[in-house]
């Protein structure tokens, strides 16, 4: 039993370590082939989306595809901007360009092939989410997705708003 509390102990000390974190340097390419640090990603002083997604994820899919039906509100509202970053390995970025182009996806579209980017940000599940504030520090996280849940990224984004 004091083993089990230990265990969770330190994965929540994990998890919640990352909040207020600002973002850690990883090269990702994006769809043309150029080199990001991740450390660099901002939005113009305003919050954005980090979104961890995989070709193979059904649920990760389906959280893109529904934010993707909202994402001009959203930007128009609060100027929110989402990075979807694959996680697919080398060989199966290559279909990342174009399903998200069929998809009609308009986020910036970044691969993380060798999950550099993934395991500074201790992702172990897909979908994972993040919220970044305009100072790039990490204000919040979740894993998983159920159908409706990217409303309360667009309810994150407008409570940072207000501050």
């Amino acid at each position: 039993m004091k083993t089990i509390r230990l265990l969770i102990s330190f994965f929540l000390a994990g998890f919640f370590s990352l909040t207020a974190q600002q973002l850690p340097s990883a090269q990702l390419k994006d769809l043309k082939g150029k080199t990001i640090d991740t450390s660099t990603l901002r939005n113009d002083g305003k919050p954005f989306i980090i979104s961890f997604f995989a070709n193979w994820c059904k649920p990760c899919l389906r959280e893109l595809d529904a934010i993707k039906d909202v994402y001009d509100d959203w930007q128009k509202e609060t100027g929110v901007k989402l990075f979807a970053i694959s996680i697919d390995d080398a060989q199966n970025s290559l279909k990342v360009g174009p399903e998200a182009r069929a998809k009609g996806w308009k986020f910036e579209i970044l691969l993380d092939p060798n999950s550099e980017f993934k395991r500074a940000l201790r992702v172990n599940l897909i979908p994972a989410v993040f919220i970044v504030d305009g100072n790039g520090k990490i204000v919040s996280s979740r894993t998983g997705y159920n159908s409706g849940e990217e409303e309360s990224l667009i309810e994150e984004i407008r409570k940072l708003l207000k501050k």
